[in-house]
């Protein structure tokens, strides 16, 4: 009954903060690289989607691509590089039949590849969808063509694309989680092997319903003595067995099946005998708040590893707050869940919402459900087919454990709110200091990856990468940890994305680099440069890297170049500060105090200074510092140096131009426009816009080019004088955006003439005003 409380609790939770109760989730990603920022290299060609499969060549630097139609092989070191493609399309007639069936032709009814394994050196194994049709092939990699068996893929891919499969090809042989009809309403976990092929029973004990995420294999401990088998194993969330609401309740799991099996004699012939199945528990153990949808699974196999450990993403069932979280787990325990676990069995009395109990009577001998190990082959059972009747029943009535695999530390490794993990793959390098640290990186369904790493102050996210611009889905996560060669490859419907696994040189003091607390990371006093570990030849001791962000051993010498601005009486300035930490604080400092910067005098412009109303005693050196605390110390770095000169203008009356001077002096006693000036000026690093001829602003000899801002008219209407000087903003932004500029420049053009209207019909009206005054003052006198 503990999971059918901790599930009704959770459901109440995600009910609970759906209406605005405020909870803490999560650290936030120190940096935020925008796509344009970074180095990423892009692969997509003309016309084709979907590119949901990868695969690394094992003994060349290629990486395999299967899209809809289509797969590729490109450089693994550079994507951008295409070494050869092999066209796979569907038939007009199996098109045509697909679309009596109901599906769209010009989507569903193509052939999307699902599966993309190695079957030898020279051989990819490959599987598409194949217009409801699925189909199986052999590609020739030294020719890259396909060989044209056309082999029946049913319960090896999926008929429909939409629908949820995994496969792993283990010695030859390709296990896979899939559907095994068009409907989709008949889910299956086989192997498909010449020898001896095996599947899963078609009842709802097995599978209900289930969503596949993830499928590996786990190798046999050459060093075991009990003489254990290979094990294979599958990750996916299902609708419950256990308990009936009234909506289905979602159930993560973990199956196993065994390598060695080879089914039963007369009960379970060609099925499985070792199929068995646990609960995954990722939840908050204080609030029983539970993640009861796994999104994707990584599993870490290292040398170093006693063990291999996995990790998964999770979603909570109603997930309308964006909440997500990394659970780890050790495959000891999971063994030991499936080895020494209870049983569950259907319940023989109705109670309520439950319909499987915990199974407590006599367990058959071999047990029901373990791989042929030396224990069994003692008692003269060599094979599953050796198996008695009453072993094998029992594991067929009897798939589900009653024990739950529990997480390392028996909570999430992260949770992270507003935000919907996709994908995780994890990296393992070792610090400077000796560490091994497990490096996370998680995609979104926005197209963004964060990179999290957990050191002594807690799980710290380094950084979040936007990896495709119109935040997209991350469909599919690879990681190369190849010596030299580590690379992120990311894929979704529009194309595949290449990032390093870190930005160091990013970094530009050394301050920042150790405040990063990435382990792919050190600073070199040397070069003054932030660098990659792994990249660097020979002594390392004089690298600075502190895992726990103490920047106390930094020396940095760089002096910020001083930015020179010429600014007049009344105007506006923009200071621009390009902090980039997410967890530090912009302070502004005027001569070496503190600026309040609250006050009607200034505003802040995201991490900008806007100063206003400026007059003579804004003259001076204005600094940009980031304040970053960590472990309750604080580091500051100078970002940027502005140096500023206010000087007054003497003003000019201005002349009406249908008027001659004397005309004005006689008929209009105030002139038009009022005393002061109207015009636009460019406030910003760089020189100004040709929009005024008033004043010279910035240190530079070229002119950037400029977007205005929105004027700040309701926001800034108690700074301005209607007798005084009127000013709209403007900001430097990279020749580069010349399109973008344009547009706004002529926009701002049809404002500016829509002024220039107003202005006019302003003076009419003066003029009409000031006549009938004129008129008045001669009616009087006479």
């Amino acid at each position: 009954m503990k999971i059918l409380t901790m599930a009704l609790n959770g459901l109440f939770i995600i009910l609970v903060l759906s209406f605005g109760t405020t909870i803490a989730f999560g650290p936030i990603p120190r940096i935020t690289w925008e796509q344009r920022e970074v180095r990423l290299i892009h692969f997509q060609e003309p016309g084709i989607s979907n590119y949901s499969t990868l695969l690394l060549s094992k003994i060349k630097d290629t990486l395999y691509i299967g899209a809809r139609e289509v797969i590729f092989a490109v450089n693994s070191l550079n994507i951008a590089e295409k070494q050869h493609e092999v066209y796979w399309k569907v038939t007009e007639d199996k098109k045509a039949k697909c679309s009596e069936k109901g599906k769209s032709k010009q989507t569903e009814c193509l052939n999307y590849i699902r599966v993309l394994q190695h079957l030898n050196d020279t051989v990819l194994y490959v599987c598409g969808t194949n217009a409801f049709q699925p189909t199986c092939d052999h590609l020739l990699l030294k020719t890259f063509e396909l060989v044209g068996k056309n082999e029946d893929g049913k319960g090896r891919c999926p008929f429909d694309p939409a629908q949820s499969y995994t496969s792993v090809m283990v010695d030859g042989e390709l296990y896979s989680g899939t559907s095994y009809n068009f409907l989709g309403s008949e889910p299956i976990i086989s192997r498909n092997s010449p020898q001896s092929p095996l599947r899963t029973e078609y009842a709802i004990p097995w599978l209900n319903e289930p969503s596949f995420v993830f499928a590996d294999v786990i190798r046999k401990n050459p060093n075991s003595t009990d003489g254990e088998d290979d094990k294979i194993y599958f990750f996916f969330t299902e609708v419950s067995v256990e308990y009936e609401f009234f909506g289905k309740l979602m159930i993560p799991r973990i199956a196993r099946v065994c390598k060695g099996d080879q089914g039963g004699l007369r009960t379970l012939q060609k099925k499985w005998t070792s199929f068995l199945k646990a609960r995954l528990i990722c939840s908050i153990p204080e609030s029983n708040f539970i993640f009861n949808v796994i999104n994707d699974v990584f599993i870490l196999k290292s040398p170093d590893l006693k063990e291999p450990v996995f990790y998964a993403v999770f979603t909570p069932q109603l997930n309308n707050v964006g909440l997500s979280a990394v659970c780890a787990y050790n495959m000891s325990f999971v063994e030991e869940v499936f080895s020494k676990g209870k049983y569950m069995q259907s319940a023989t009395v109705e109670q309520s919402h439950t319909k499987w109990v915990r199974y407590s009577g006599e367990i058959p001998k071999p047990r029901p459900g373990a791989c042929i190990n030396n224990e069994a082959r003692a008692a003269n059972y060599s094979s599953s087919l050796n198996l008695p009747d009453k072993t094998l029943q029992f594991v067929k009535d009897h798939p589900l454990m009653d024990d739950s695999v529990i997480p390392i530390t028996n909570r999430p490794r992260l949770i992270k709110r507003d935000v919907n993990y996709t994908q995780i793959v994890v990296d393992r390098i070792q610090a400077l200091d000796k560490t091994v640290y497990d490096v996370m990186f998680i995609s979104t369904d926005t197209g963004a990856l964060h990179k999290a790493v957990s050191s002594e102050n807690g799980m710290h996210i380094i950084e979040e990468t936007q990896l495709f611009q119109d935040f997209e889905p991350v469909q599919t996560l690879l990681l190369s940890s190849k010596k030299g060669k580590r690379f992120i490859y990311a894929g979704s419907n529009s194309g595949v994305v290449q990032s390093p696994v870190a930005f160091c040189e990013k970094h530009s003091t050394c301050v920042d680099c150790v405040l990063a607390r990435d382990p792919y990371c050190a600073w070199n006093p040397r070069k003054a440069s932030c660098v990659a570990i792994f990249k660097e030849h020979g002594n390392n001791s004089s690298l600075i890297q502190k895992m726990n962000g103490d920047a106390s051993s930094c020396t940095d010498k760089e002096e910020k170049v001083k930015e020179n601005y010429l600014l007049h009486f009344g105007g506006t300035a923009e200071l621009k500060c390009s902090q980039k930490s997410n967890l530090a604080q912009v302070i502004w400092k005027f001569q070496n105090g503190v600026l309040k910067v609250e006050s009607p005098k200034y505003r802040l412009l995201g991490k900008a200074l806007l100063i206003f109303n400026l007059s003579e005693g804004d003259s001076g050196v204005y600094q940009c510092l980031s304040e970053e605390k960590v472990k309750n110390k604080k580091f500051s770095q100078v970002i940027a140096k502005h140096v500023l000169e206010v000087k007054k203008i003497s003003h000019t009356t201005t002349v009406s131009p249908t008027l001659t001077a004397a005309q004005t002096e006689a008929s209009s006693p105030i002139p038009f426009p009022p005393t002061g000036t109207s015009f636009l000026s460019c406030v910003g690093t760089g020189s100004p816009s040709s929009t005024s001829t008033q004043f010279d602003v910035g240190s530079g000899t070229e002119s950037p080019a400029v977007t205005l801002l929105p004027p700040f008219l309701s926001d800034q209407s108690q700074h301005v004088n209607a007798h005084g000087t009127f000013h709209l903003i403007c900001q430097a932004t990279e020749a580069t955006h010349q399109e973008s500029w344009t547009r706004e420049l002529n926009n701002w053009k049809s404002v500016v003439n829509e002024h220039d209207q107003m202005m006019q019909n302003w003076k009419k009206a003066w003029e009409s005003c000031n006549e009938d005054t004129y008129l008045n003052k001669r009616l009087e006198k006479n």
